[in-house]
């Protein structure tokens, strides 16, 4: 599965789907009553946090000046193979990571860390792992890549929605009758039960404040 950068939120995806189904209907088919029905997955969204899908290294490190710039890399082709078969939700990610240098003199290793964090209900963190790409670049080579790896563990029980609000969410409304007209999401409590049970695994690499900053401001 191909994936996309996006922001830290669960709320796009509970308001782009109208209903919740466990995995029973097409996703985009059309109900009896003319409404859209979308498939729930127990399988985490797999994403690249906003101004952490890239990186520069600027030498002298204090200076931010377009002739300090030393490294740059990118975070791409993010891919994930999820295994729901058992207990724990298994994710695993690959992505590429892909750099260029300004001085190409001399062979160089340059390592960068990144992470592979899970994210409940679009903002609690449950779990993160540190990782590190080295980029190798051989003497008069301006450019590198790498291949990178990660995974991210849930379990079934907390990313699957309890029957009582499976229930809420998929029981038939009829045209004319009170409920039809009220989405079930804007209820307080099965909006919060939603969002429980909604994983991210995000991946990005891990900057310092200064990089971060740095990356939303320019």
């Amino acid at each position: 599965m191909t994936v996309r950068k996006s922001t830290i939120a669960a709320s796009a995806f509970l308001l782009a789907a109208g209903s919740l189904l466990g995995a029973c209907k097409t996703t985009g088919e059309l109900d009896e009553s003319g409404g859209i029905t979308a498939v729930r997955t127990a399988c985490p969204t797999v994403a690249i946090p906003a101004s952490t899908g890239d990186v520069t290294v600027f030498d002298p490190a204090t200076s931010r000046d377009a002739s300090a710039v030393d490294v740059t890399a990118v975070l791409t082709k993010l891919r994930s193979i999820c295994t729901d078969s058992g207990d724990d939700i298994l994710t695993t990610v690959t992505f590429s990571v892909e750099g260029r240098r300004s001085r190409t003199e001399g062979a160089r290793d340059v390592t960068l860390p990144y992470f592979v964090t899970v994210v409940q209900g679009g903002s609690a963190v449950i779990a993160k792992r540190i990782g590190r790409a080295t980029l190798h670049f051989e003497p008069g080579q301006a450019r590198a890549s790498v291949q990178g790896t990660g995974s991210a563990t849930v379990s079934r029980a907390a990313a699957t929605l309890s029957p009582e609000v499976r229930k809420t969410l998929t029981e038939k409304r009829r045209a004319g009758d009170q409920e039809a007209a009220v989405d079930p999401l804007s209820r307080p409590e099965i909006r919060a039960a939603v969002l429980r049970s909604t994983f991210e695994a995000l991946v990005g690499f891990q900057l310092t404040s200064e990089q971060l900053k740095y990356n939303a401001t320019r």
